[in-house]
């Protein structure tokens, strides 16, 4: 599991209190249950205002992916394309029916499936583009929910500011409670403001980076899966995959390439 955002906003929710300890201030002075209901839920109900059923009932599934997505590095996936690129070239690619059955990536194991059935090459990587694309467009409106809960949460909270002013402004004739009221009139907004850039927008930022992520493999995926079905060399299919890998993961395959040969 990537923990980069369960570490990310941690730290950041811990920034903010820390820093209102510094300042001689308490937690629980920021921690009033009727704002973070009015900010939180009120956000939600917004987006969901904004798009369509599915998109809110999508939430939690969405709220764990940004959580707990694994990013499976690309050389293991590379490498795993190649040991069935030299199977299928050594034995033939109707060969590869038991090896499918243990493949875990699961586009890998559609495409070589469609490969093996004989699917002409064309369609076929018409069918995994058209996959690739369908995947695009799911992934871009549950990031979208997560943006429009970033937009809509600092105005949420400025609402609830005006509201706990005018509660204030109701009992002017208990100056002893003004100080206190007005503080916790503003707390709406810090939690509006907050929210949106320690919460929602990061999770918005990291669903698109895991989409990206996952489209690059899936893209990956695909000039293998052709590659083997035309029966090309294992090791062009190594280097033709390894030019699709960002600079840094594609020393890394060398690497491992490279100390492979000399075993």
């Amino acid at each position: 599991m990537d923990i980069s955002t369960i570490v990310g906003v941690l730290a950041g929710l811990v920034i903010v209190f820390t820093v209102q300890i510094l300042e001689g201030g308490s937690p629980a002075s920021i921690l009033l249950i009727p704002s973070m209901i009015l900010v939180f839920g009120g956000a939600f109900a917004a987006a969901m205002a904004g798009g369509v059923l599915k998109d809110a009932t999508g939430f939690v599934n969405q709220l764990k992916k940004a959580f707990t997505a694994k990013v499976t590095p690309p050389t293991q996936l590379l490498d795993n394309v190649v040991k069935l690129a030299e199977r299928a070239r050594r034995e033939g690619l109707l060969a590869l029916e038991d090896a499918v059955k243990t493949v875990e990536h699961p586009f890998l194991k559609r495409g070589l499936q469609l490969a093996i059935d004989g699917t002409d090459p064309d369609e076929l990587h018409d069918i995994l583009h058209a996959e690739v694309a369908a995947k695009k467009k799911a992934d871009k409106a549950g990031t979208k929910f997560f943006e429009n809960m970033g937009g809509y949460a600092p105005t949420i909270g400025i609402i609830g500011t005006v509201m706990g002013l005018v509660h204030v402004l109701e009992n002017l004739d208990k100056p002893e409670t003004l100080g206190h009221s007005i503080s916790a009139a503003f707390v709406a907004t810090l939690w509006g403001v907050l929210s949106a850039n320690i919460i929602w927008l990061p999770m918005a930022a990291r669903l698109t980076r895991l989409s990206g992520v996952e489209a690059e493999e899936m893209e990956l995926v695909i000039d293998g899966v052709l590659a083997i079905q035309a029966g090309s060399n294992p090791r062009l299919v190594a280097q033709k995959l390894r030019s699709l890998l960002p600079p840094d993961e594609m020393k890394k395959a060398e690497a491992m390439a490279s100390s492979k040969k000399a075993a």
